[in-house]
């Protein structure tokens, strides 16, 4: 059975970085494209970057992490990492890593195979 688990977040202050985790599991990981998703308080699930594994293709859906965030994997860990510098509060949200079947398609969320539980991100200013 696939799976996805995410590690990393934590409290930050303003301008700090955070590095996450999403490990991959149970399924052929070369086959897949890993999306990071975000959701504040009150606010709907954001997709922000995503990247197809096998042709390490990366696409920054949100404008507000370009030039901040940075999505990589290590494909012979099974692992995808969302470096994030220069945080602000308004990054403050759960984080989630989300599996999706060939390529990056920013297609809707219940469209994802696999779903981590979410790692929080708190950014205090």
């Amino acid at each position: 059975e696939g799976r996805l688990e995410e590690s990393g977040g934590g409290l930050v202050q303003t301008g700090g970085s955070l590095r996450l985790s999403c490990a991959a599991s149970g399924f052929t990981f070369a086959d897949y494209a890993i999306a990071w998703f975000r959701q504040a308080p009150g606010k709907e699930r954001e997709e922000i970057l995503c990247l197809s594994i096998s042709d390490n293709s990366t696409y920054y859906y949100a404008d507000s992490v370009k030039g901040r965030f940075t999505i990589t994997s290590d494909n012979a860990k099974n692992m995808v990492y969302l470096q994030m510098n220069s945080l602000k509060p308004e990054d403050t949200a759960v984080y989630f890593c989300a599996g999706e079947y060939a390529y990056c398609s920013r297609t809707l969320p219940i469209e994802y195979d696999y779903w981590g539980q979410g790692t929080q991100v708190t950014v205090s200013s």
